[in-house]
């Protein structure tokens, strides 16, 4: 499972990073789409892949994680291969935007919080960490393959590369992904053995009756209220906003109209991804022995500093070797929050519903992705540099790394309990307790 999450989310990465390589092609092919009809279509698809995560999470409780997973990339693979065909900006709207966007929601940061606790009891940050190294794995893998397709065959070409990748996931998806362990007939790693006469956990597989689209708004209403859920959903706002908005969209093309080329351009992101994936590691290993709410605001404090002075790199005669310090740093603590942040919202919220209660709080991320990216773009068009976008962000994520210092520590919350689940096997009911 850890295998098969790991490359899925390695997949979704390249679809998701994919816009990048394609802004400076796109605005030559069609001359009508300038700058910020493009970030719509990034804006949208970054939106919809917060917003759907929740439902994702809901879903795969209720029919499992492999019917839930078939059809996303089933419908991800469709819809990047008739990328290809689009003539008009709706077109881009609708399928980079809507279909892409919550296609790759169902391969979001829930399923890394989901598996990490309901497969592992010891070493859940270290493994939710190695999770979260996927995304930058699929960088790593894919955007510098692509921008060289782009630049010696065509645009075209990497989509359909994309595509092809995302319907591999399918038969693999639909062969061996399971819900949870006990389908197998395992208990979670690291799970003590029962003892005291108690009967080993019944191996069925827990679905949760109802409507999963009611469940997760049930989730959602039983949050928003809790004063750490707010702070954590405000922190991630800011993370979404410098990396995936900013840096992951427009740091390509920005560093295209300083005289670097598409590739080594692409490059940078990809050397970003190489050391994302040591940060992530370290993140989960410091998580499980360090206060998360002090890492979230070193993390928060130090990347704002980083973007306040990125403008200055641009400037410089040859900005290429301060882009590569940036990067380098930058790379080490990409994802290297949203570690603390999971473990955060399992310890305070308990580990019944992390899921679905972990992408409401991702919600929030990809709204502050999708304003970013949308912004930056307008600013760009109105101002022609990206300056203030890049002024703005490094000032968010100072804000946030203040308000992760005011979550209380992991006892002072309030366990939000999950559905009463019901297992496939007719007359046998689970009650969330059971599970470890």
């Amino acid at each position: 499972m850890l295998a098969l999450v790991f490359l899925t989310l390695a997949t979704a990465a390249a679809v998701r990073s994919l816009p990048g390589v394609l802004i400076i092609p796109l605005e030559r092919e069609f001359p009508t789409w300038d700058r910020a009809t493009i970030s719509l279509a990034v804006s949208i698809n970054l939106l919809l892949y917060g917003l759907c995560g929740p439902f994702a999470s809901s879903l795969a409780n209720r029919f499992g994680m492999r019917r839930t997973m078939v059809t996303a990339f089933s419908a991800l693979g469709v819809a990047v291969g008739l990328t290809t065909l689009m003539r008009e900006a709706w077109q881009l709207q609708l399928l980079w935007g809507v279909v892409v966007g919550a296609g790759t929601g169902v391969a979001g940061a829930w399923m890394a919080a989901t598996v990490s606790s309901r497969w592992f009891v010891k070493h859940q940050g270290l493994v939710g960490g190695l999770l979260f190294t996927g995304s930058a794995t699929g960088q790593i893998v894919f955007l510098p393959l692509l921008a060289s397709v782009v630049v010696a065959m065509d645009w075209r070409v990497a989509s359909l590369i994309v595509a092809g990748f995302a319907l591999l996931v399918v038969p693999l998806a639909a062969k061996f992904v399971y819900s949870h362990p006990q389908e197998i007939g395992l208990q979670p790693y690291g799970a003590p053995p029962a003892t005291d006469g108690k009967a080993a956990e019944p191996l069925v597989t827990p679905r949760p009756a109802g409507n999963p689209f009611v469940a997760a708004f049930k989730t959602l209403r039983q949050c928003i209220g809790k004063r750490d859920f707010l702070l954590l959903s405000g922190t991630f706002f800011a993370c979404g906003a410098s990396a995936n908005g900013l840096i992951g969209t427009h740091l390509i093309p920005a560093s295209m109209e300083h005289d670097i080329p598409e590739v080594a351009a692409a490059s940078l992101l990809s050397f970003m991804a190489v050391l994302n994936i040591c940060g992530s590691i370290a993140a989960g290993w410091l998580s499980d022995r360090v206060d998360c709410r002090w890492l979230l605001g070193c993390y928060y404090g130090l990347r704002g500093l980083s973007l306040l002075f990125l403008p200055f790199i641009f400037t410089a005669v040859d900005p290429y070797p301060g882009l590569m310090v940036f990067a380098a740093f930058y790379g080490l603590e990409w994802a290297a929050t949203a570690v603390p942040t999971m473990r955060l919202t399992a310890d305070i919220f308990g580990r019944a519903n992390v899921g679905t209660i972990f992408a409401w709080v991702t919600v929030s991320h990809q709204l502050g992705a999708g304003a970013v990216s949308l912004g930056a773009g307008m600013l760009r068009t109105s101002l022609g540099n990206y300056s203030v976008a890049f002024v703005i962000s490094g000032f968010i994520c100072l804000i946030a790394a203040g308000m992760a210092l005011l979550i209380r520590r992991p006892a002072g919350g309030e366990p939000v309990p999950a559905p009463v689940a019901v297992s496939e096997r007719p007359g046998v009911i689970v009650a969330p307790a059971a599970r470890r």
